[in-house]
């Protein structure tokens, strides 16, 4: 299977026997002590070997200079959506039409090259075409969603602010009516800040406030043009995490829009937050692929590197090391397979995407600091992946909800009392 192969094929029930030819060449993962592999289907594992492939032949070779040199390759865009990885989760409009647990294998391979590699799907696809799919006219999908899928154009989602993150219904963002009825345009005055995306984009999708500061129920999504006058962004740099990606601050300095620009079938947090659990589902998977790649990197070395006349992975204190992370690798893929089947079958909790987003991040950033040990000094070059997954990790644990989030949201439902405020 190679990287030129399109995500199609036909799935049969988990744990079926392929008859593929490819199969009896592929190598199971070294972290994989449960057969992990069974549990999937012929086209989930065709899918996740295209996937891999293109990470090996086209990502992994280049990283360590994308990340060197704080840059994006937009030149890897035009192939992601040939694979249809650009909202693959979607249907119609030129989407894939692919499963939960096939969005989240093809992100475990993204991330295990770089976060900012499965974060550019997961803004593109998750958040900027999600709400426009799940909330746009006929009109807004019609126009934006084609393009998006087959990397055309490129979309950004404009909802945290520089005093609003984990709380964004106090956002100051507003958006004001030039005039009366249904049919005056909308002004657009605010900033948003760690907006993925926003100086690459053509399109973005800016969250505001509409009615009485505070009041969530005013919160309403717009779809702005990112060539409209008074849309500015700024990338934020330097950054220590996420250094092949793109973050940045919007300015909105009365933005004008027409009346119908904005998402006709959503109002109040609701509209961003059903957004931000699809990034937060494909984040369960993405981090444990990191974490694997940080494993796989440290024990290949582990059985080349000799200390006192033998390899590091003779050594008790090592493999400790490296079954401690194994296990923890399994159990997160698990934990993320089982939420996925859950999303496919349309049962998935609020509260149980964030389990798998506070346990896989926070075990995957161990994981990757626990590799880098493995390496010893040889671990702070950019030879080796795992120091740089863990710095990247560090963004991908705070965004999309902090471990302090999702750890209240899990109280929620465990106690019944919210103790956000």
């Amino acid at each position: 299977m190679t990287a030129t192969a399109s995500l199609t094929g036909m799935d049969t029930a988990p744990g079926t026997n392929s008859t593929d030819a490819g199969d009896a060449d592929r190598l199971p993962d070294t972290a994989d002590l449960i057969s992990f592999d069974s549990l999937l289907t012929p086209g989930e594992l065709a899918l996740r070997d295209t996937v891999r492939a293109f990470v090996k032949e086209q990502i992994k070779p280049n990283i360590a200079r994308w990340y060197e040199d704080a840059r994006f390759p937009l030149e890897i865009v035009p192939e992601m959506a040939r694979l249809g990885l650009l909202g693959m989760h979607l249907h119609g409009y030129g989407c894939a039409g692919r499963s939960a647990v096939e969005y989240g294998l093809a992100g475990a391979e993204l991330e295990a090259g770089d976060s900012g590699l499965r974060t550019f799907v997961s803004v593109q696809g998750s958040l900027a075409m999600s709400a426009i799919h799940k909330h746009g006219s006929e009109e807004q999908k019609a126009q934006w969603l084609p393009r998006m899928a087959a990397g055309e154009a490129i979309g950004c989602f404009g909802l945290t602010e520089p005093t609003a993150g984990s709380d964004p219904g106090s956002m100051t963002t507003r958006a004001r009516r030039d005039g009366s009825g249904d049919t005056a345009d909308w002004i657009l005055t605010g900033k948003k800040r760690w907006i993925g995306l926003a100086n690459v984009a053509q399109v973005a999708v800016i969250w505001a406030q509409t009615g009485e500061h505070g009041d969530p129920r005013g919160v309403r999504g717009f779809v702005v043009p990112t060539d409209t006058p008074g849309y500015t962004a700024t990338p934020i740099e330097p950054k220590l995490s996420m250094r092949a990606s793109i973050q940045c601050e919007i300015e909105l300095d009365e933005v004008r829009l027409p009346h119908d620009a904005v998402l006709p079938d959503v109002a109040g947090l609701k509209g961003p937050f059903s957004c931000l659990n699809e990034a937060r589902y494909g984040i369960i998977w993405g981090a444990m692929g990191a974490a694997r790649d940080a494993f796989e990197d440290a024990l290949a070395y582990s059985k080349e590197r000799l200390q006192f006349g033998r390899p590091l992975a003779g050594y008790q204190l090592t493999q400790a090391k490296l079954v401690d992370m194994a296990l923890e690798i399994n159990k997160g893929f698990l934990l993320a397979l089982h939420l996925g089947r859950l999303k496919d079958a349309g049962k998935l909790a609020h509260h149980q995407i964030s389990v798998g987003k506070l346990n896989n991040c926070r075990e995957a950033i161990e994981i990757c600091r626990e590799a880098r040990t493995i390496l010893g000094g040889n671990g702070i070059t950019l030879e080796h992946s795992p120091l740089r997954h863990a710095n990247n990790l560090e963004s991908v644990r705070t965004y999309e909800g902090t471990d302090e989030v999702h750890t209240l949201i899990l109280g929620q439902q465990l106690t019944g009392e919210a103790a956000f405020r």
